[in-house]
């Protein structure tokens, strides 16, 4: 067991030691021919996709380069607007369609590049060709995928944008993509690392993206809307995402999960908002560093959960691979969530569907059935209900992959299915200003509840939380990560405002949450920075003339 005053007491080594965590993950990719920015590469031929400049490239679509390219090589993309449709061309297995192998780009060679010339003007578009703008709002240009032969039954399939499905060490850059919808298949992804959906198995390993734009302008209704913007499942690290930005998305605006303990990624310098949940991770563990990242305006600006029912294997759970010690927490704990604002998340008025739509209104951060999951040097702002809550995850689905409740940790529970108890967990050193402003009994600045005793402790120090807690003592009570409870926490009223702020059981008389009226997408922001040398890396062509370093 480890004593969060241990924690405390080594701080002043974390900034080191996340420069250190960076750089092995970095070459580690490097390694992998991932190729993360910054980092230089000659080897590989380069496709070059439309006009830039006035040179003209040898292709004038993505899908035709990245068909051509061999691994190594390199797809460079002038700005435009993009209508890629390889999805409705494909000829896939009943496997491969069940995965999610199908995409507007579908990347299946390893070790490639896909980079946009600029960020903001490069646009892998979901609307049908022919649209009078880029990523166009209108009901009329939406395209909702291929729809199954005459005389079958079934509804159209819904589109992912750019879809890296099983092929390792593929690296993404410097580009948008908008209006990838929902359907009936895997779908509604904006940029999706896609290891084999609900495999059970990693079906990729290393991977990178940044200066990376996910968004839609069209809302029809929950069934089509956007699921997840960059988006990563059954696979491994390492991995980077970097300057990334999602909005309106009715599950989140970024996703990990289902990779087995061996996530292996640092999300740096991210931006999600109007979202449902901002970050959502399902039975992602292991190195997991979210940092230096801003959520705000999301229904819950995000959530890491354990289930049972999806994304296998579970739980979720943070600790180190191998029983290793991480050299940012000095603990077990590899899930790391630091230097970050959460703030403003209360915003009723997202997309949101399935589980992601019973995300607690006005929650900064929700540890739900977590397992070893650290959260410290953040500032929580701003957020309506609470700053952040652990909770139980519970979970009313089947079990699948031969997965049982009790097996993956779970308690069965008559009224609301198994239950995933938070566990381990550590909240340390955050700053929490003007949280719980609905003003219902135990809103404030972070809660606990658990179900069960006999389970590790979650631990809590150092932190500023003028608004309260609940349990109100939980802070000089529970010091020790791990130690064995006698009792669960959900006393003093939280439970019953947890449960109807995420609508599970009817609320209480003069419960006060916001209610939701019609969905409102954010526009996309006009001041997302693009790669300063977007030649940095690629071997010398016609756009890049001399190796950039």
């Amino acid at each position: 067991m480890v004593t969060v005053r241990r924690v405390v007491a080594l701080r002043g080594a974390r900034l080191l030691a996340s420069v250190a965590i960076l750089s092995g993950l970095a070459a580690a990719c490097s390694s992998a021919s991932t190729s993360p920015p910054g980092h230089t590469s000659s080897a590989g031929k380069v496709l070059l996709v439309g006009t830039y400049h006035g040179m003209k490239g040898q292709y004038t679509t993505i899908q035709a380069a990245v068909d051509a390219a061999k691994p190594g090589d390199w797809v460079l993309v002038a700005p435009g607007d993009y209508h890629e449709r390889a999805d409705h061309s494909l000829h896939l297995t009943a496997t491969e369609i069940a995965e999610g192998g199908v995409g507007g780009v579908l990347v299946t060679t390893p070790n490639l590049h896909v980079r946009g010339m600029d960020r903001g003007t490069v646009i892998v578009d979901g609307t049908a060709p022919g649209a009078p703008k880029a990523c166009d709002s209108a009901a009329r240009w939406q395209d909702f995928g291929i729809v199954p032969p005459r005389g079958k039954p079934g509804h159209a399939y819904g589109r992912n944008g750019i879809d890296v499905f099983k092929a390792s060490g593929v690296t993404v850059d410097n580009l948008t993509v908008c209006n990838f919808l929902n359907g009936s298949g895997q779908a509604g992804n904006g940029i999706w690392w896609n290891g084999g959906a609900n495999s059970g198995q990693i079906g990729l390993e290393g991977y990178s993206g940044s200066y990376l734009t996910a968004t839609n302008t069209y809302f029809g209704g929950e069934t089509t809307a956007g699921a997840y913007g960059i988006f990563s499942s059954d696979a491994a690290g390492p991995a980077i995402w970097n300057q990334i930005y999602a909005s309106n998305y009715n599950d989140s605006g970024s996703y990990v999960g289902a990779c087995q303990q061996v996530c292996g990624i640092t999300i740096d310098h991210a931006w999600m908002e109007y979202n449902a949940l901002g970050y959502s991770g399902t039975n992602s563990g292991g190195a997991i560093v979210i940092e230096n990242s801003r959520f705000d305006n999301n229904q819950d600006g995000l959530d890491t959960n354990t289930s049972y029912s999806g994304d296998p294997p579970a739980p979720q759970n943070g600790a180190c691979p191998g029983n290793a010690v991480s050299p940012i927490t000095h603990t077990h704990s590899c899930w790391v969530f630091m230097h970050n604002y959460v703030y403003d998340n209360n915003n009723p008025n997202t997309p949101a569907a399935g589980s992601a739509a019973v995300g607690p209104y006005g929650t900064g951060m929700t540890v739900s059935g977590g397992r070893n999951d650290t959260v410290m040097d953040n500032r929580f702002v701003d957020n309506g209900a609470w700053g952040l809550l652990f909770v139980p995850y519970p979970d009313s689905g089947k079990g699948v992959a031969n997965q049982t409740c009790r097996g993956t940790g779970g308690v069965s529970n008559p009224l609301l299915g198994c239950i995933f108890d938070p566990e381990g967990d550590a909240l340390i050193g955050n700053t929490f200003v003007h949280n719980g402003s609905f003003h219902n009994p135990t809103n404030g600045d972070f809660g606990e509840l658990t179900f069960s005793p006999g389970q590790p402790a979650n631990c809590f120090a150092s932190n500023t939380y003028p608004d309260g807690s609940w349990p109100t003592n939980v802070e000089r009570t529970q010091t020790t990560c791990g130690a064995v409870t006698k009792q669960p926490t959900n006393v003093g009223g939280l439970l019953t405002q947890v449960a109807c702020d995420t609508r599970i059981l009817t609320c209480p008389a003069g419960a006060h949450y916001p209610t939701p009226s019609r969905v409102r997408l954010a526009p996309l922001p006009q001041s997302l920075p693009s790669m300063p040398d977007p030649c940095v890396g690629v071997p010398a062509n016609a756009w890049c003339p001399a190796k950039s370093t």
